[in-house]
Order: structure tokens, then C-alpha cells, then sequence
């Protein structure tokens, strides 16, 4: 039976939304002889959380703290699916999410990896959307990228609906060691070396909240910021002379 996996990491403030985003998975309805598993990788062991589902289709684990890239890749240790997609522990899928990240890689097996619409789910329970998504269907490589460098390091899909092909994540290495924006080089350096595929339906609704890693004053220090995107943008030229010669 194949296997959609998804991986979340969660430190202490976020998961109070952790059940949300399981009842957002619940409701799913996959294709004939799908099933999914999440796994969800607590950020630390020095304290215990109450806000974890109990669900058999559930794998947990707790280490020690590296921030979200070293959780995200410590959780790609109990993945068995084929396919991996991106769930943060204060997000929600939205209907349907997974049934067409599911289509579009089964049917189309030049593609590596998918993105789709987001909403923004703010504290009054209000969504607010994008307004610069790209064209539905097919990204070509380094399209990405090429947004990203000239749009303050601001990508035109976003890194937080991402599903990708497991093999493709690991031989990525999986998620960056940074203390942020670990997403944002995965899903650069995997349209560095394979197509990718923009869905326009809503796929996530992305809560804004105070606790959340982006709300940090550090996110936005100039020196930090600055370090990270320099390291992703290097990686992303890494990979295209590597493997993608005359590029």
C-alpha cells in the first residue's frame, strides 16, 4: 500500500495547535489504496509533551534540540512513504491537499516535488491570501530561484506546502542545519536538479502567531538573514554546477 508521510517538528509553544493539525489530516480523503503517516519529531527531550494525538498513524519521537531542519531530518529516520510532505505543528491542511500533491506525482513521473496556494490564518480566524502565485502546473529548474534572487530572497511559492519525493529529499540531505528559512534552501536546491509543479487550489492555511520562529526579532537580523541566504544561494549554484554542467 503506498504511503504519504508527513513530518513536523514541534518545540513546547506550538504544540497547542498540534491537534488542529491533526484533525485537519483526518479529513482528508486519500486515493484508492493511499494511506498516510505522520511523523512528528519533538524538538528537545529535556520535557514532555500532553498535546500529542493519540492516532496509531502517528509516529513520535523526541531528541535532543537542533532546531526545525535537525528535527525535520532526524523524524526522515521512521518514514516509510514514497512521497514526504511538509506540515508545521501550527499549520492545517486545507481539503483536499494531499489527494492532489498524491495526482500530480503519480501521474506525472518528471516531477519532483509540488507546492500549492497558502492562506494566511490570522488570530481573529481570518484568511488572507497571495497575490503574486505563479501559473499553475509545471516549474522549471532554477525558476525558483531565479524569483527568489530577484525578490529579496522572497520565493513565489512557498516552502511550507512542500511534498517531495522521498529519495529526492534524501539524497538533498533533507533540510539545512539553520536556525531558519531550513525550508526555503530544501525547496531551492530540489529546483536546482528536478522540476517542480505549482497546485492553485489552497493547500495550507498558514497561521500567523506570535510564537512562531518567523515572529522572532532574530529571523529578521540583517547579519543572520543575511548568512542564511547566502548559504542557500551557494548550495543552489553548488548543485547546478555539480550536476547540471554549462548551467
Amino acid at each position: 500500500m503506498p504511503v504519504i508521510s508527513l513530518i513536523t517538528p514541534v518545540h513546547a509553544p506550538a504544540a497547542q495547535y498540534l491537534e488542529a493539525a491533526h484533525n485537519s489530516l483526518t479529513a482528508q480523503v486519500l486515493p484508492a489504496g493511499w494511506s498516510w503517516e505522520w511523523v512528528i519529531q519533538q524538538d528537545g527531550d529535556d520535557y514532555e509533551l500532553d498535546n500529542v494525538p493519540v492516532d496509531e498513524r502517528i509516529r513520535f519521537a523526541a531528541g535532543r534540540r537542533g532546531g526545525p531542519g535537525v528535527a525535520r531530518t532526524l523524524a526522515l529516520s521512521r518514514v516509510t512513504g514514497s512521497l514526504v510532505k511538509v506540515l508545521d505543528a501550527d499549520d492545517q491542511l486545507a481539503p483536499g491537499a494531499l489527494a492532489r500533491d498524491i495526482d500530480v506525482l503519480t501521474t506525472n513521473p518528471g516531477i519532483g516535488w509540488t507546492t500549492s496556494r497558502v492562506l494566511d490564518l490570522l488570530p481573529t480566524g481570518e484568511t488572507v491570501g497571495f497575490d503574486a502565485d505563479p501559473p499553475a502546473g509545471r516549474l522549471e529548474l532554477g525558476s525558483v530561484h531565479s524569483h527568489w534572487l530577484a525578490h529579496d530572497w522572497r520565493a513565489q511559492v512557498h516552502p511550507a506546502t512542500l511534498c517531495i519525493r522521498y529519495e529526492l529529499l534524501l539524497a538533498l540531505g533533507g533540510w539545512m542545519a539553520l536556525p531558519a528559512s531550513e525550508d526555503t534552501g530544501l525547496l531551492l536546491a530540489a529546483n536546482a536538479i528536478w522540476p517542480g509543479w505549482f497546485i492553485p487550489e489552497t493547500g495550507l492555511l498558514y497561521r500567523k502567531w506570535e510564537g512562531q520562529i518567523t515572529a522572532h526579532l532574530s529571523h529578521a537580523s540583517d547579519s543572520e538573514r543575511d548568512a542564511r541566504m547566502h548559504v542557500i544561494h551557494e548550495r543552489v549554484l553548488a548543485l547546478q554546477h555539480l550536476l547540471r554542467p554549462g548551467v
